[in-house]
């Protein structure tokens, strides 16, 4: 990576499947010079996140619109203002928000980058794309708002080694529930029940289905649904009276041809259920009561963050691929500078 250079990661063209190198182009353009009213940002870190393959294919997601070849791939990031010419922020600061895959941005900080301010907490930047970025308040408001969740009652998560799975699988502890985490391998299935799963399911092992029916032989009361497709129809078939499905995402349909039709939807009139997605952009509103909760639970250390790290910009790729290869743990970012903690 050039310091001296605005780095910056670009679509190359359209992922067939998985992406690979050959998607991305990589471009160094000059560091941008500032105008009143702008600030000058120097990526710290950035997520890595599912959607932004579907970016790069040409779709729009998340509020995002779609890329064309040669743009700069979007994705959210932790960075540091080095110049201010903008009277609400100061040189020195560390934010969050839409800074696209690059180690420099000049911006207006306008609302559609959705730019907060991390807390000052003595703990590691990264908890800016983790616990407290949109992967521990997707969690947050999709168990809370969405999932209505009681005390002491059956969840299942799937996708629970990941960023949202791991982090709500901490909720519902907190809960004293009885959670069964679904996940890939036996490694993965060891972390999640270190995280407190009473029980873990290897979703590569087959027979889903009845495995879900032997772990919760009184049905589920709460599903938290990362993956969609196969384990949700399988979930689907073990429903609870009254229960409550939260779809948060569909990581095993991304690089399907067709989606995935689900044909047991008629089990949530059976049982008196409900399925309900969830969009955490609709939240923005309440953000600011949920992160003030989520930091008193960090320092609590009732909740920990779960973090698989890509060191270094030029890494991006290849770290955004593993994503789909279940090769990560918890929330995947990239370490772009080594500047970890706050004062």
């Amino acid at each position: 990576m050039n310091e001296a250079k605005n780095c910056q990661w670009r679509v190359a063209r359209r992922p067939e499947g998985n992406v690979v190198r050959e998607d991305f182009e990589y471009k160094e353009i000059d560091i941008p010079d500032i105008q009143d009213g702008e600030v000058l940002l120097k990526t710290l870190y950035l997520n890595l996140a599912p959607v932004m393959r579907m970016y790069m294919s040409g779709e729009s997601a998340a509020g995002e619109q779609s890329l064309d070849i040669g743009d700069v791939i979007h994705g959210r990031g932790v960075a540091e203002i080095i110049e201010s010419k903008h009277s609400d922020y100061k040189e020195g600061e560390i934010v969050q928000g839409q800074m696209g895959w690059q180690t420099y941005k000049a911006s207006k900080m306008t609302d559609k980058e959705k730019f907060r301010k991390i807390p000052d907490m003595g703990a590691p930047y990264s908890l800016g794309l983790s616990l407290l970025g949109m992967t521990g308040l997707s969690a947050y408001f999709g168990y809370f708002s969405h999932g209505n969740p009681n005390r002491g009652e059956t969840v299942v998560i799937s996708g629970a080694a990941g960023g949202v799975g791991s982090t709500v699988v901490q909720f519902a502890k907190m809960l004293d529930c009885y959670v069964i985490g679904i996940a890939g391998g036996e490694e993965k299935c060891n972390f999640i029940e270190s995280l407190g799963c009473d029980e873990s399911i290897d979703y590569k092992s087959g027979d889903i289905e009845n495995r879900i029916k032997e772990a919760a032989p009184n049905g589920i009361d709460l599903y938290f649904d990362n993956v969609g497709g196969d384990i949700l129809s399988a979930c689907m078939e073990n429903l609870a009276m009254n229960s409550r499905i939260v779809h948060c995402g569909s990581i095993s349909e991304y690089l399907l041809d067709e989606p995935f039709g689900l044909k047991n939807y008629t089990n949530l009139r059976r049982t008196n259920s409900s399925l309900k997605g969830f969009f955490i952009y609709n939240h923005l509103h309440e953000i600011d009561s949920a992160e003030e909760q989520l930091v008193r639970w960090i320092k609590d250390e009732k909740i920990k963050s779960v973090e698989h790290v890509v060191d270094g910009f030029m890494s991006m790729p290849e770290g955004l691929a593993q994503l789909y290869d279940g090769s990560n743990h918890g929330v995947a970012l990239c370490q772009v500078r080594h500047c970890t903690y706050s004062d």
